[in-house]
């Protein structure tokens, strides 16, 4: 293990104020971004699951007002 502070870069340099800050506004926005990547990936996951569900189910044959059969 290291003795340097968590705003030490891989650098080994120390980060100012406004540096430090500029990281952790870059971070948040990261995080951000990748939560936002997932939520997308998650919904088109779901979304392809239920077309192939969807495809697999079976027709099935409906009776009409006028008694008409009808595939759904």
């Amino acid at each position: 293990m290291t003795d340097t502070p968590h705003n030490t870069p891989s650098t080994g340099q120390t980060l100012s104020a406004r540096a430090e800050a500029a990281h952790a506004e870059r971070l948040a926005r990261q995080a951000a971004a990748l939560r936002a990547n997932l939520r997308r990936r998650k919904e088109q996951a779901r979304s392809r699951q239920d077309q192939t569900a969807e495809d697999q189910r079976p027709a099935t044959t409906q009776t009409t007002p006028g008694n008409e059969e009808s595939k759904t």
